[in-house]
């Protein structure tokens, strides 16, 4: 299905962030292709990326080295070409759908701002980016990373299929507290194992509580997610989503000697996560949206708690 595409200018998406540079200052030719990867909205290349650097934090050992910043920023790139990859095939995929709910309606291919053909071509430009990443890690993390490759095929048809698509999501967009270790050490041991185990709970809360804008849109189209699924228990199924979301960290952190200050900096985590759970409203959209993006900054709580843990136990023997 091609479509059309003699719109002369951009429209701004939905949910896009106000003000961004997409808009503001982009070329006019890449916006199309710029909202297409979801440049307009960067949370989910952060909710990508976390799983990566807390992997990456988690393997430290306490070491200092140039290592896992060549790793935190390489991963920073394969978790903008992969996210803007994943979100381009998932439009492709659901066009027909996306043109029949309002938030949707304005992505690239069902307002005929990029053509199929065009959309496949820019795809396989981020997934060769993609690859060129992955290609600078070890054999193992190479096998690791590529693994992920049928959960990010399967992804999109789940909606159509089950009410828990956000789990296959979970188990999708987390691989990443995978390969960050598997790049470190070259293996894989419990400790990330617990975590990835962990962060599929976390994408099941965060992604439950976006899905709530679309809910009355996606039972008219025939769409499923834990958002029907769930209705007014949403809240008490983010508590216990979150919860062993949070026990799943301090398993990990207990797996890779981590040191106390990683555990309270985990406790000011699962404040933040109970925060979540407290101002969510499933009948506010916008609400749902900014509790949605506030998942940035969880990120960046438990990045520290990990760095803390690793860290500051040293320095206390040093200074001791």
């Amino acid at each position: 299905m091609t479509q059309k595409q003699n719109t002369p200018d951009v429209v701004v998406t939905a949910d896009a962030v106000e003000g961004s540079w997409v808009y503001r200052n982009a070329p006019k030719r890449m916006r199309p292709y710029l909202k297409l990867a979801r440049m307009d909205r960067p949370v989910g290349t952060w909710l990508l990326l976390w799983p990566c650097w807390w992997s990456v934090a988690l393997a430290l050992g306490g070491e200092v080295s140039v290592e896992p910043f060549y790793y935190v920023v390489l991963f920073a790139i394969g978790a903008l070409a992969m996210r803007g990859a994943g979100c381009t095939y998932n439009d492709m995929v659901d066009r027909d759908f996306d043109a029949q709910v309002d938030r949707t309606k304005s992505r690239p291919i069902p307002a005929g701002e990029v053509s199929m053909k065009q959309a496949a071509a820019f795809l396989g430009v981020q997934c060769l980016l993609g690859l060129l990443v992955l290609l600078q890690l070890n054999s193992f993390a190479i096998v690791v990373g590529a693994s992920s490759l049928l959960l990010v095929a399967g992804y999109p048809f789940m909606k159509r299929i089950t009410y828990w698509p956000q789990a296959w999501l979970g188990l999708t967009f987390n691989w990443g507290a995978l390969v960050g270790w598997a790049a470190m050490q070259g293996n894989l041991t419990a400790a990330p194992i617990v975590m990835y185990a962990g962060t599929i709970f976390w994408t099941l809360g965060y992604d439950t509580i976006y899905a709530h804008q679309d809910r009355e849109d996606d039972a008219l189209v025939g769409v499923k997610s834990t958002a029907l699924a769930l209705g007014e228990k949403t809240g008490s199924a983010l508590k216990v989503f979150y919860s062993i979301f949070i026990f799943a960290l301090i398993a990990a952190g207990y797996l890779a000697n981590l040191g106390e200050f990683y555990y309270i900096g985990i406790t000011f985590a699962a404040v933040q996560l109970w925060r979540q759970i407290v101002r969510v409203d499933i009948n506010a959209p916008d609400v749902c949206l900014e509790v949605f993006r506030s998942n940035i900054s969880f990120g960046w709580i438990v990045f520290a708690s990990l760095l803390a843990g690793q860290f500051l136990p040293r320095f206390q023997e040093i200074l001791g």
